[in-house]
């Protein structure tokens, strides 16, 4: 999937988080989704792995079914090497941090690769 004009993907790696949180508002699970590459991995729900674009859709229905009403977290510094980087940020719940590997793609958005969306120690 590509951003398209009406939903732009995210320029920057930090504008990832930002977007997640404004289309689970939203309850647009084809935008959450466009935020992650086709091959994605999210650490999710704890304990296990959910792989691939028709797995995290069918995990966001339930998340979106439950109407969560998220809050934008204070993002921790991006570390960032050509066309890789790593996000994170710090959990207003009992998740700890939440940490994200994005690639850059070939129009210049980032997507999420690898999603631990829950990390406790």
């Amino acid at each position: 999937m590509t951003a398209n004009a009406n939903r732009p993907g995210a320029r920057r790696p930090e504008d990832i988080t930002r977007l997640f949180v404004e289309r689970t508002n939203a309850a647009d699970i084809d935008g959450m989704l466009d935020l992650y590459e086709p091959g994605a991995v999210m650490a999710f729900p704890p304990g296990q792995l959910t792989v691939g674009h028709a797995a995290i859709r069918a995990l966001f229905e339930q998340m979106i079914a439950s109407r969560p009403a998220l809050k934008p977290e204070e993002p921790l510094q991006t570390l960032a090497v050509g066309d890789i980087a790593l996000t994170a940020t710090r959990a207003s719940d009992e998740a700890g941090a939440r940490a994200q590997v994005v690639r850059r793609q070939a129009d210049g958005t980032w997507k999420r690769v690898l999603d631990r969306p829950d990390f406790r120690a």
